[in-house]
């Protein structure tokens, strides 16, 4: 794999603005295409027509459940999880319930999860859980990483990207640290360069959130 395709397979090219149009989301999956990222990461009201545009390209279509605040219910998470894996979601980021989290109450931050982590894994669909470490202190994300070895989801996330900050290299080391060797790790917030993205994958992330995909792409191809 040439360090172009190392860097592109890496990339989940978001397109979660609550003010783009049909158009801009279409245009952001021939981006995506042209630029053979890993997936799109689109709103869930998007995902049919992600997943149309994108029927015979490599690029997965990925979606947001309970997105940006994780305050959803359980119940909603789980239908909005069915109808994106109906609609060609392979890949869901959930949030996790960051006010629970923040109460201490962990049981039942894990239950939230459950049902969509099981669900989605049935029909061998992904899962990454976003975290928000912004607002978490290092145990509460020791915490969220135990729940997610319990779950054994794919992904741990750092952000949605709608926070007050993004992906941290201190809570990255922690999420890599406490989570169990199958499952990996995203960043997200805040790269919107090469020299981020690169220093990204050398911390051990194998995905990485951003808008900036043309931006970073271009800028490696600049240097071959």
């Amino acid at each position: 794999m040439t360090p172009y395709e190392e860097i592109a397979s890496m990339i989940d090219h978001s397109l979660l603005k609550p003010n783009l149009t049909e158009q801009q989301v279409l245009d952001g999956c021939k981006l995506a295409d042209d630029y053979k990222v890993a997936s799109v990461c689109v709103r869930p009201c998007d995902v049919k027509l992600a997943a149309d545009f994108l029927q015979d390209s490599p690029v997965l279509v990925t979606t947001v459940i309970g997105f940006p605040h994780g305050t959803s219910t359980t119940q909603s998470k789980l239908e909005e999880a069915k109808e994106a894996i109906y609609d060609g979601a392979l890949e869901l980021d959930v949030v996790m319930n960051i006010g629970k989290m923040k109460s201490g109450k962990y049981e039942e931050v894990l239950d939230d999860l459950k049902p969509v982590v099981e669900y989605a894994h049935k029909r061998l669909v992904k899962v990454k859980v976003i975290f928000e470490n912004c607002y978490l202190n290092v145990h509460e994300i020791i915490k969220a990483c135990q729940i997610c070895n319990e779950l054994s989801v794919d992904w741990v996330k750092t952000s949605t990207g709608f926070g007050t900050s993004g992906a941290e290299v201190q809570d990255i080391r922690v999420m890599l640290e406490n989570t169990h060797p199958s499952i990996e790790v995203k960043a997200a917030g805040g790269i919107r360069t090469l020299e981020k993205a690169l220093a990204m994958k050398e911390l051990g992330c194998t995905r990485i959130g951003c808008t900036a995909t043309m931006e970073i792409l271009e800028s490696l191809k600049s240097l071959y």
